[in-house]
């Protein structure tokens, strides 16, 4: 699944970076020396990702008690998701879980992670997805009562955020049903996960043209990437990808070919590593 760059990394960057200089926020995470104000800095200070990550080391290693450490350590499993670098994204968000078990941002992550590292034939395969699914929902149950990350988060800019992680949950439902080839289920979780946005995300849009492919119903992946299409500044790799099930629909349609399977369908823009 690709990055969201939503509170789920810049933006719990920003939180971290106003937690620092709020004077009447909730109890929050308190740095203990400039040192440690200067180290935290260091991690939203930079739009490299390997660079945040070091600073997120950096952190840990040379202050082991910190109160940011769930922070910095969901940030570093964000970092590791833009990159596409699944294995170090799971490490760094299990490490949060261990700090934070309702870290709902990180259970996202592992939910889509799972789904999309999840293959028809793996012998674990039931395994992986209801482990996938359990944070998908444990997640969704935890964002509707989240609290503001601070209390001058405007109530309109929360909701959006709320909107779009539980977005993220039904998406992460439908790449699951998309393996299990319950394409009818998959089909309802992904145009949820389209609707229920602050704003339609055309990764998403594409995956449910696929999604409308592999059950067959050409007509509504035409309608889906038809839309997609018409989005202005479309990454070139969606793009693309939505071309090629604009062209598998078309195919459908006209009976030059059958639904491709779940297993061998393309992830597409899955891998992705920006937000539209």
């Amino acid at each position: 699944m690709m990055t969201r760059f939503t509170l789920g990394t810049i933006g719990t960057l920003t939180v971290a970076a106003g937690i620092l200089l709020a004077q009447n926020a909730a109890p929050q995470p308190k740095p203990k020396s400039q040192k440690e104000v200067d180290a935290v800095m260091a991690i939203f200070n930079t739009q490299d990702p390997d660079a945040r990550v070091a600073a997120v080391e950096n952190l840990l290693t040379k202050f082991a008690d910190t109160e940011f450490k769930a922070i910095a350590l969901q940030v570093a499993a964000a970092s590791e998701q833009q990159k596409n670098d699944y294995e170090k994204m799971v490490v760094y968000a299990e490490r949060t879980l261990q700090v934070d078990p309702k870290n709902y941002p990180c259970m996202l992550m592992l939910a889509a992670g799972l789904a999309q590292h999840t293959r028809e034939f793996d012998l674990d395969r039931e395994e992986k997805l209801s482990k996938a699914e359990k944070y998908a929902k444990d997640a969704m149950a935890l964002v509707p009562t989240a609290p503001k990350p601070r209390p001058d988060v405007p109530d309109a800019q929360w909701e959006a955020a709320k909107k779009d992680y539980l977005s993220q949950g039904h998406e992460a439902l439908g790449m699951i049903a998309l393996v299990r080839k319950k394409y009818d289920v998959a089909q309802s979780e992904l145009k949820t996960a389209v609707e229920g946005a602050s704003t339609p995300d055309p990764t998403t849009m594409v995956r449910l043209a696929g999604a409308y492919n592999q059950g067959g119903k050409p007509d509504e992946a035409l309608a889906v990437v038809d839309k997609v299409l018409a989005m202005p500044d479309l990454h070139p790799t969606i793009k693309q990808v939505a071309g090629n099930e604009k062209m598998n629909a078309m195919k459908l349609k006209s009976g030059q070919a059958k639904p491709p399977s779940a297993s061998t369908a393309p992830s597409g823009p899955a891998q992705v590593p920006i937000k539209q």
